[in-house]
């Protein structure tokens, strides 16, 4: 027994020894130090910068950047080893794409519970005093990687209870040129984010907090290198709710019913099989078995070469769609657009159009239109009339939409005078149910993005969506640039639509289907065809709603 005493000793011992070797984690004695001055800029909206390097600054918001937030570097490496043997988990949506970890609050691991201690007693009082707020004892924190590619798009942070966003940065020696920066957004008089007047890049054991608010619009940047991982630690301070001002509900795009044309627009620029009637009745036999469908060599190739070459113009006019919290991308302006560009978007806006596509979905986006109720209403008509002499015109304008274009081996000028007959000027729908669509030209390239919110009253609405992409030879899901359907409040992608020349997609959506474009990434421009120098690609956006 003496003898396993013995043993047992030296083990304990040896257990104590390794213990006390381990550094205690504190925070920078300059926290105190410049206590005061830090709470008097922080209170009075004013500048405060020390030898130190840290930082007060007011610009674009309220923000402090603390380095060296721990003094002991042996800590520091103990917890970055910890942190990187954790369970990462990929998230990726319509706002960021990178790893996070599970919730820190109850890891036992020494370092991440000694890091947690500091921030939810010696650094929270502190932060408290500085603040003016009472902060709770509950602190959100978890850890974040960010590799090649990865991103945080603009965002303010706000939710019910969040007082002060914290980030500690545990990256190897960065460089702005390596991506990654937390970008600082100023803002209207919407508290809606303007552009980037601030960017910080991440160093080894700097911590930045700002307060959470309506104007506290921030990004983490593309990562754009590869090799590096952007490790941190960051969450959320507790306390007292900030009174909120409305949110801003932007004006809705306008709407437009179709402009007055007859077919003829369509044979000039369709690829003629579409304009089969057996095809589309196929098509639309498709269409409303999976709500979606996708027309490749929609366009005659002359016609789409020509809008190819076209849409490199330099006298086209773009300008930057925002703000960034819900997208940046650029639209064309329409006055003075290339001759073969302007045609197409009135191709889009045409009667001819919104009938073809009324026979391509089963959709009443005509008044010529066939709908599920036709038959129905039809015989209700004719009992109605009985003896009416306009009886029979009345029928022909609700009939099916079969008869709209040629079939068969009928010639083309004979189906098109019939349907110009149908469609003159004097027969106009319905004031109470008229077809609209909304619609824009786009372009795309690294960078740009559209995120889903809540204020897009679009999203409350069925619609058709229309795309049809140029440019884009060679594109891959890799790049971004993918339009994403999910279901409201899901993750769970129903539908991701990559770019693809001369393809006409159609997409019905109803309430709960929300869409985004997914960031175009670095990649778009280090791996898509050299040919078009990083110039991404652009497509031709529209709506439609019965």
């Amino acid at each position: 027994m003496s003898s396993k005493r013995l043993r047992a000793e030296p083990e304990n011992g040896a257990g104590r020894k390794r213990q006390l070797k381990r550094e205690v984690a504190e925070l920078n004695p300059l926290l105190v130090e410049a206590k005061e001055r830090v709470s008097e800029a922080w209170s009075r909206g004013l500048e405060y910068s020390h030898e130190q390097g840290l930082l007060v600054s007011t610009q674009p918001f309220t923000h402090c950047v603390i380095p060296d937030f721990i003094q002991s570097q042996s800590f520091l490496t103990g917890l970055q080893n910890e942190l990187l043997q954790l369970n990462f988990h990929e998230k990726s949506n319509d706002l960021y794409k990178f790893k996070q970890s599970d919730d820190l609050r109850r890891r036992k691991e020494y370092h991440i519970s000694a890091l947690r201690k500091i921030l939810y007693e010696d650094f929270r009082t502190w932060l408290s005093d500085i603040a003016g707020v009472k902060l709770e004892s509950t602190v959100d924190i978890s850890s974040a990687k960010y590799e090649y590619t990865d991103v945080l798009l603009c965002h303010d942070d706000e939710l019910e209870g969040r007082r002060i966003a914290f980030i500690l940065y545990l990256v190897p020696e960065w460089q702005a040129s390596d991506g990654g920066t937390l970008d600082l957004f100023d803002a209207d008089d919407h508290y809606q984010p303007w552009q980037i007047v601030k960017s910080l890049t991440p160093s080894w054991n700097t911590l930045v907090f700002f307060e959470v608010s309506p104007v506290s619009h921030h990004q983490v940047s593309e990562v754009l290198v590869e090799g590096k991982c952007r490790l941190s630690v960051s969450g959320w301070f507790h306390g007292p709710s900030l009174e909120r001002p409305p949110r801003y509900i932007e004006s809705p795009t306008p709407r437009m019913p179709h402009i007055a044309c007859d077919e003829e627009i369509l044979y000039e620029w369709i690829n003629p099989i579409y304009m089969d009637m057996s095809a589309q009745a196929n098509i639309q036999e498709q269409f409303e078995e999976k709500s979606e469908i996708l027309l490749k060599n929609f366009f005659k190739k002359e016609k789409f070469q020509m809008i190819y070459e076209a849409l490199s113009n330099p006298k086209i006019k773009w300008k930057r769609r925002g703000p960034a919290n819900k997208r940046c991308y650029d639209q064309a302006e329409e006055d003075g657009l290339p001759d073969i560009l302007a045609k197409c978007m009135k191709l889009f806006r045409s009667e001819a159009m919104f009938l073809l596509l009324s026979n391509f979905t089963g959709l009443k986006l005509h008044f010529l239109a066939a709908s599920d109720n036709d038959e129905d209403e039809q015989e209700d008509e004719l009992e109605l009339s009985s003896g009416n002499e306009h009886a029979c015109s009345s029928t022909e304008k609700d009939g099916k939409s079969d008869s709209t274009y040629p079939e068969g081996n009928e010639s083309r000028e004979g189906e098109k005078a019939k349907t110009t007959e149908k469609t003159m000027p004097g027969d106009s729908p319905p004031e109470s149910s008229v077809p609209v669509c909304q619609g824009e030209l786009r372009h795309w390239k690294n960078g740009y993005y559209t995120l889903i919110h809540d204020t897009n009253v679009e999203n409350t609405e069925f619609a058709l969506d229309l795309l049809l992409s140029c440019g884009c030879e060679g594109w891959d899901e890799e790049f971004g640039g993918v339009t994403s359907y999910i279901a409201k409040g899901e993750d769970e992608e129903l539908l991701a639509l990559c770019p693809e020349d001369n393809a006409l997609a159609l997409i019905y959506r109803d309430k709960e289907t929300l869409k985004f474009v997914k960031h175009v990434n670095q990649r778009s421009i280090t791996q898509f065809n050299g040919k078009h120098e990083g110039r991404g690609f652009w497509d031709f956006s529209f709506v439609y709603y019965e």
